[in-house]
C-alpha cells in the first residue's frame, strides 16, 4: 500500500517523536542510533521535497535550521529571580522559620525538593502546545531569544503530547550536558589544538546557547530538565507537585528524584539521601532546592526585591581532584548487589586522601566509560561522598583496558542477576558469606542493634568458621564461648563482653530490629515510623501494601518492598528464631503521642559527657518529646555543654541560646512527665535512609 507524502511525513514524525520520547525519558530505547538516524534522514529528505508540509514543530529542528544574524533581547512576563542560598542545615530551618512567621499560626506547610541541577536556566514558551520561543534569564528582566537553540534540545517536544494544551505555559528550568557528552566534547577540543577547552559541563552549555548557528549547537547535544512555571494563559495548577506531574505527562523531562514533604525535617533528610544518590545521574548538580509546595501560599509569601520568600537553594561545596584508575573491584553488599569501586592513586580533595570511589553499578560504569588506566575526575559533594564525574578521554595512551563486568558472584561463584526493572545486579545465594558477613556488619551496626564490639575482623571469623550463619546464632553464641574464646584477637574478658553486648542488644527498642533486618529502601527514619504506627514487628509483617502505603512518607514502591520482604519464607523463619531467642518484637501497641519535658524543643549536644555516650543523649532526649539537633541556630532551645565544648557552645552563647551542663539536663530528664530509655542507644541525628535500591 503506498503513501502519500504527507501520509509518510507523519508517520516519521510521530515513529520519531515517540522514540525521541523512550530514549530521553523513559531510557528505554527499542531501536538503535543507526535505525533512528535513517529514520531522521528520510524526514529531513522529504522536507526538502516538499517544504510545504514542514510544520514549525517538526523534529528535523534538532540537526539545526538557519543560522540567525544576532540576539534579540525579550522581556520575561514573570521576572527570573535568583534564589537565595543556604548552606548548612540551620540555614534551612531558619528559612522555614521565616516562612511560619509569615503564614498563618498553624498553618500545615508542604516542601517540594528537588536536585539543582548545574546548568543554564531557560525559558521555554509553548502556545497552543507548540514550541514557540527559548529565551535565557538574562538578568532576570530580560533575557536573549535562543529558539534556534532551544529547538535543538534533545528529547524536548516541539510540541506538547496533549490533545487540549494551554493557550499559553511558559517552562522554566535547566539546559544541560550531560558528563558523558562534555568528556567526549572536551577530548575533542584538546585534540583540535584549542587553547581554552571547555572547563565544565555549564560553561560548554551556556556556550552552546550563545552560538549562532544551530547547527553547531545541535552538536553539542544539550537536554533540558524542568522545574518550574512562569507566565501561564489558559492553565491552572494548586501545587508545584501537580505542575510537575502535568509537565511529565506533556513529555518534558523534570528534575528527577523530586519529593513533596510534610516538614522541614524530613525535607532536609531527603537532602542527605539525594546526595548518596548523585553518583547515578549523568549529570552536575550543586545542592537541592526546596520550595514551598502549595502555590497560594507562595502567593501570599510573595518576594523581596531579588528573591521569591517561598524557595531555597541548599547548596554544598564542590571539591575534584584528578586521579588514575589503577584497579576495578567489585564488592558483594548486604542485599547482593555487585558494586564496582575504582581504585585510585590517592589524591588529596578537601583535605582528606582519597584512594577509592564507587562506580555504583554497571550500567553507571558503562556510561561513563571507565578503563583500566583512564585518568578520571573524581568529586566530593559537601566534603563527603567521593565519586567518578567523568573520565579525561583526552588523556588517554592507548594503553588503558576495558574492564569486564563479572556474570557470576566473586565470592561464591552464582550467577549474578539483574533486578526485574532496576539497575543493579545481585548475587541471589542468600547463603553467600559477602552477603552474611555485611548483613551481620548492618545488624551490629551503631543504626541498627548497636552491639558494641561486634567489629567487621570478628565477623569474618565469624562467618569463615561456621559459628555464625544468620542473625539468629548471634544470640546462640554464649552455648560457643569455647570456640569463641579461641579466635584470633580472643580471650575471656572480650568474648565475655562481646557475649554481654550481644545480650544487652535484645532489649533495643523496635526500630532498632526494623533496621537491621534489611529491608530494602528501609533506613532508621521509616523504622521508626513502623515502629510507632504498628507497635510490634508482627503487626507490620501482617500489613497489606495498601496499608503500609498509607504511613507518611511510606509511597508504594517502599510499601511492596516491606510486604515482599515479610513474605519470605526464609525472612519468615529468620522472625520465629529471633523471637524464640528473646528479641524485643514491641509491645503490640501504638506509639502514644509524645511527651516529655523536652516536648517539641531542639537540643543540641556538644563536647563529651560523661554519663551518656553521644547516642544515649540523643534517645534520652527523643524520649523526653525533644529533638537532637546537629547544629545550632535561632531555632535551637537548648545546648546541652559537655567537657571540651567547642563552636556550638560559643554559638549558642552568641545567639542567646539556654545553655545548660550535663548535671542540669540530667535533672530535666527526671523531671516529672520524663520517660527513659537507660538500656538504648541511638544512632546520630544525621543518620538517614540509604538510597533506594542500594545494596
Amino acid at each position: 500500500m503506498s503513501h502519500t507524502p504527507r501520509e509518510e511525513l507523519e508517520s516519521l514524525r510521530r515513529q520519531i517523536e515517540r522514540h525521541n520520547h523512550l530514549y530521553y525519558q523513559q531510557a528505554q530505547p527499542e531501536i538503535s542510533d543507526l535505525e533512528y538516524d535513517r529514520l531522521l534522514q528520510r524526514l529531513i529528505e522529504l522536507e526538502q521535497q516538499h517544504p510545504e508540509l514542514a510544520p514549525p514543530d517538526s523534529p528535523s529542528l534538532r540537526v539545526g535550521g538557519a543560522p540567525v544574524a544576532e540576539f534579540q533581547s525579550v522581556t520575561h512576563r514573570v521576572p527570573m529571580l535568583s534564589i537565595d542560598n543556604v548552606y548548612d542545615e540551620a540555614g534551612v530551618r531558619e528559612f522555614d522559620t521565616r516562612v511560619r512567621k509569615l503564614l498563618e499560626p498553624g498553618e500545615a506547610v508542604e516542601y517540594f525538593v528537588e536536585y539543582k541541577i548545574d546548568g543554564v536556566a531557560l525559558a521555554l514558551i509553548y502556545e497552543a502546545g507548540v514550541l514557540t520561543q527559548g529565551v535565557t534569564r538574562g538578568d532576570g528582566r530580560t533575557g536573549d531569544d535562543v529558539t534556534h537553540n532551544a529547538r535543538t534540545l534533545a528529547g524536548l517536544p516541539l510540541r506538547l503530547q496533549t490533545e487540549s494544551p494551554p493557550a499559553r505555559v511558559e517552562i522554566r528550568g535547566e539546559a544541560y550536558m550531560a558528563n558523558s557528552e562534555f568528556s567526549h566534547l572536551r577530548a575533542g577540543q584538546i585534540a583540535a589544538g584549542e587553547k581554552k577547552p571547555f572547563a565544565n559541563p555549564r560553561n560548554a552549555t551556556a556556550g552552546a546557547l550563545k552560538l549562532l548557528d544551530p547547527r553547531l549547537c545541535a552538536k553539542r547535544r544539550l537536554r533540558f530538565f524542568a522545574h518550574s512555571a512562569g507566565d501561564l494563559e489558559g492553565a491552572t495548577f494548586a501545587s508545584q507537585s501537580e505542575f510537575v506531574a502535568e509537565v511529565e505527562r506533556w513529555g518534558v523531562a523534570v528534575t528527577p528524584r523530586s519529593r513533596v514533604f510534610r516538614d522541614i525535617d524530613s525535607a532536609i533528610e531527603y537532602c542527605h539521601q539525594l546526595l548518596e544518590e548523585i553518583p547515578a545521574l549523568d549529570c552536575e548538580v550543586d545542592g537541592f532546592v526546596i520550595k514551598i509546595n502549595s502555590l497560594g501560599q507562595r502567593d501570599r509569601l510573595g518576594t523581596t526585591a531579588r528573591s521569591p520568600r517561598w524557595v531555597i537553594a541548599f547548596k554544598f561545596e564542590k571539591y575534584e581532584g584528578v586521579s588514575q584508575v589503577h584497579q576495578i573491584e567489585v564488592q558483594v553488599g548486604k542485599t547482593g548487589a555487585l558494586t564496582p569501586v575504582a581504585h585510585l592513586e590517592p589524591v588529596e580533595i578537601a583535605g582528606t586522601t582519597v584512594s577509592r570511589a564507587s562506580l555504583h553499578n554497571r550500567d553507571e560504569l558503562e556510561r561513563l566509560g571507565v578503563r583500566l588506566g583512564d585518568w578520571v575526575v573524581v568529586e566530593k559533594a559537601g566534603k563527603i561522598i567521593p565519586h567518578v564525574v567523568r573520565v579525561e578521554e583526552h588523556r588517554r595512551t592507548g594503553e588503558e583496558r576495558a574492564y569486564q563486568f563479572p556474570t557470576q558472584c566473586p565470592v561464591c561463584g552464582t550467577e549474578a542477576v539483574r533486578d526485574t526493572g532496576g539497575v543493579y545486579i545481585r548475587c541471589v545465594n542468600a547463603a553467600c558469606p559477602a552477603q552474611l558477613r555485611e548483613g551481620v556488619r548492618f545488624f551490629a551496626s551503631r543504626s541498627a542493634m548497636d552491639i558494641e564490639g561486634l567489629g567487621i575482623k570478628l565477623i569474618e571469623q565469624l562467618v569463615e568458621t561456621g559459628l555464625v550463619k544468620s542473625f539468629a546464632d548471634l544470640y546462640r553464641l554464649k552455648e560457643q564461648r569455647d570456640r569463641l574464646i579461641n579466635l584470633e584477637r580472643m580471650a575471656e574478658k572480650s568474648a565475655d563482653n562481646l557475649l554481654t553486648a550481644i545480650e544487652e542488644s535484645k532489649s533495643r527498642p523496635l526500630w532498632r530490629l526494623l533496621t537491621g533486618l534489611n529491608i530494602r529502601h528501609v533506613g532508621v527514619r521509616t523504622a521508626q515510623q513502623l515502629a510507632d504506627r504498628f507497635g510490634s514487628l508482627d503487626e507490620i509483617a501482617r500489613q497489606t501494601v495498601e496499608q503500609l502505603s498509607q504511613v507518611e512518607e511510606i509511597g508504594p514502591i517502599m510499601a511492596q518492598a516491606i510486604s515482599d520482604h515479610f513474605r519470605q519464607p526464609a525472612m519468615q523463619a529468620q522472625c520465629a528464631e529471633l523471637r524464640e531467642l528473646g528479641i524485643n518484637f514491641g509491645s503490640g501497641q501504638p506509639a502514644a503521642p509524645a511527651s516529655g519535658p523536652l516536648l517539641g524543643k531542639t537540643v543540641v549536644v556538644t563536647g563529651t559527657l560523661r554519663g551518656y555516650s553521644r547516642e544515649q543523649a540523643q534517645e534520652a532526649i527523643r524520649a523526653a518529646g525533644g529533638r537532637p539537633g546537629s547544629s545550632v541556630s535561632k531555632k535551637t532551645d537548648l545546648v546541652v555543654a559537655g567537657e571540651e565544648a567547642g563552636s556550638k557552645l560559643t554559638k549558642a552563647q552568641e545567639l542567646g541560646v539556654r545553655v545548660v551542663s550535663e548535671e542540669e539536663f540530667t535533672a530535666l530528664l527526671q523531671a516529672p512527665g520524663a520517660e527513659t530509655n537507660p538500656g538504648a542507644r541511638a544512632v546520630e541525628a544525621t543518620d538517614e535512609a540509604p538510597a533506594a535500591g542500594a545494596g
